[in-house]
């Protein structure tokens, strides 16, 4: 089974970024890969990780972790095979928390794959501009598409200092599942990958 985590990538309260998760979380049950067993999704709030202010005194890239915190962090992402993140944009970007939370890591991130829903005024499309190439750096296949839901029509939001109601016009849905089509099907692939290769640490003559 592929495994999917839905990643809710503010910690702010109050946040948007978790009702949209959550919409993302449950259309991704429909999806006909979900519905069969051939994937699952799970959500994974930054919120609920604890972790501060990049804190290891070793870089990532030598996976020596020395706080608890980073390898149950470690431990959780190693265990999936593809990643959709939920962001919003904050100042043309993605949160300090979701970079933070990738430059933890290093070798957990590799050779996976990443879709993307984002939210804000221009619906978060320069913050998975800034993602994607952050992304790469740590060997994460980025799909291409997004799902990009606007502050002005695909929420109500009486109260805009509050996370509001999400009401994602029709066509977003469908975008998800093409989204969800291509990372259950790039997470596939890397798992192939992924296993071809030596384990970290050897080399091949």
């Amino acid at each position: 089974m592929i495994r999917i985590a839905v990643i809710v990538g503010s910690t702010r309260p109050h946040r948007r970024t978790e009702v949209v998760a959550r919409w993302a979380l449950d259309a991704a049950g429909r999806h006909p890969s979900v519905k069969n067993g051939a994937a699952a999704v799970e959500l994974v709030d930054l919120a609920d990780q604890g972790l501060p202010l990049l804190d290891e005194p070793v870089s990532a890239a030598f996976g020596q972790y020395s706080h608890e915190h980073t390898r149950r962090w470690a431990r959780l992402i190693d265990g999936f095979d593809g990643f959709l993140f939920v962001t919003p944009e904050y100042n043309h970007s993605f949160p300090a928390a979701l970079k933070n939370a990738i430059d933890y890591l290093y070798g957990e991130w590799f050779h996976k794959a990443a879709g993307f829903v984002s939210h804000g005024v221009h619906g978060g499309t320069r913050a998975v501009e800034h993602l994607r190439t952050v992304l790469s750096e740590v060997k994460v296949a980025t799909v291409g598409g997004q799902v990009a839901l606007s502050a002005f029509t695909d929420f109500e939001l009486p109260d805009p200092t509050q996370p509001g109601e999400i009401t994602p016009g029709d066509h977003h849905e469908p975008t998800l599942m093409e989204v969800l089509d291509d990372l259950v099907a790039w997470s596939g692939a890397l798992r192939q990958v992924r296993a071809a290769l030596p384990p970290a640490g050897t080399t091949e003559n």
